[in-house]
């Protein structure tokens, strides 16, 4: 079963090519995507990669979280589920 963890707290230089070469490292790599600002195109400062097992997901949590990484610690976490979102306007 895939796993999706939450990768925070990455350097705004940082492409997604860059986070699945990091991640993949560790074990198969599904997609790695560093979410961007929608006007300006810019990373946020976080993303998500998706492991296609839990155990290579667990060894890069526990690798990779608080590691440095271009310069700045990263935050490796499991990701959790996305909200509900309710179609009222």
């Amino acid at each position: 079963m895939a796993k999706n963890l939450f990768v925070g707290n990455l350097p705004f230089a940082m492409t997604d090519d860059n986070l699945l070469q990091v991640f993949s490292a560790y074990g198969q790599v599904t997609s790695a995507n560093i979410v961007k600002d929608k006007m300006t195109g810019r990373s946020r400062g976080f993303g998500f990669v998706e492991f296609s097992s839990d155990e290579d997901a667990a060894k890069a949590i526990a690798e990779l979280n608080n590691s440095d990484q271009m310069g700045r610690n990263i935050v490796v976490k499991e990701a959790l589920p996305r909200p509900e979102r309710s179609n009222k306007a």
